[in-house]
């Protein structure tokens, strides 16, 4: 217990830290089963063993939720995230005065090899927790851990066309690693919104249009919204309720392929309300025009259709 490193490795593992043999680099081995297991079938299998090299900090996850116009045009936005950031005090390395011992454990390789049966292990060292160094001065702040609990604050861009679902990756946003690992990575998750007026089927756009009754039968221009503004859309005489226009392009501009997408307005005509005695009457002259059995079926054609079924359907079922 004379050589330093070795009474630290005694005073965080006991004696199983020199349990398992020595390793290669002449330093002692030490794992858990998880560990030994992992580093079993991935010898077997050809991967890499469990524990190995400094671990990386964690993932972060984030849900931003956009309303449509911000997800079809793209926008970048402000957000605040609490997370374990690198101290400013070492700069992440954890040490007071930035110097850093190599292990006397592993020798500086991060790793330790003993033998388990017939197998050969290799881990990431348990002293220095696979980083090769050790902290002899640990910062005040971090107290050698390199990193601090804080709120980070981000710029995040948001590219035009994503959708609900859609994932953005930012690289090294996450977690600090511990002791200048690697940071991990930031993970933001799009929900939009649900619109007053569209509804939004991958790059397409759906929207409903009131006509009235006069426009539906003479035909006429109205004006439509879209994302971009309002454009012209030509109703056609006699257009039935439900009827389906199509204006290419004015849907979404896909965040992967930039092609662009179709608005889909479906009319649906309106039974005026509140008329007023004029209104009354004319409407009630119009609807003596379709008295009689011709008029009917000249005037009204589905209408008449579905009479006849009817009429159809009951002798059918009287006979």
């Amino acid at each position: 217990l004379s050589d330093a490193s070795k009474r630290r490795l005694y005073d965080q593992h006991g004696h199983a830290a020199f349990e398992h043999g020595m390793g290669s680099g002449g330093g002692p081995g030490y794992a858990d089963m998880g560990d030994i297991f992992g580093d079993i079938f991935g010898n077997i299998f050809g991967g890499a063993g469990g524990g190995r090299g400094p671990r990386r900090g964690a993932d972060i996850g984030y849900v931003m939720e956009l309303s449509l116009e911000e997800a079809v045009g793209g926008v970048e936005k402000q957000i605040e995230i609490p997370t374990l950031d690198e101290c400013d005090t070492c700069d992440g390395s954890g040490s007071s005065d930035g110097k850093l011992e190599t292990c006397g454990t592993c020798q500086g390789r991060g790793q330790v090899r003993f033998q388990r049966g017939i197998f050969s292990m290799q881990q990431g060292c348990p002293h220095c927790g696979g980083r090769g160094k050790i902290i002899a001065s640990p910062c005040g702040d971090c107290h050698g851990q390199g990193r601090i609990e804080r709120t980070k604050t981000l710029q995040v861009k948001i590219p035009s066309g994503v959708d609900s679902g859609d994932r953005i990756r930012l690289q090294g946003e996450g977690e600090a690693g511990p002791a200048g690992a690697p940071p991990g990575d930031l993970y933001v998750d799009v929900r939009v919104r649900e619109h007053d007026i569209f509804q939004r089927d991958g790059d397409d756009l759906h929207c409903e249009v009131p006509i009235r009754i006069s426009q539906a039968a003479l035909g006429d221009t109205i004006r439509v919204p879209t994302l971009g503004g309002e454009v012209e859309l030509r109703i056609p005489m006699e257009t039935q309720s439900g009827k389906m226009f199509r204006l290419r392009g004015k849907g979404v501009r896909s965040v992967r392929s930039r092609s662009e997408g179709d608005l889909y307005c479906r009319v649906v005509v309106e039974t005026p309300v509140n008329l007023t005695a004029e209104q009354r009457e004319l409407l009630e002259q119009f609807e003596a025009t379709f008295v009689g059995e011709t008029a009917s079926r000249r005037h009204s054609p589905r209408s008449s259709t579905f009479i006849d079924g009817v009429k159809g359907f009951w002798e059918r079922m009287t006979g």
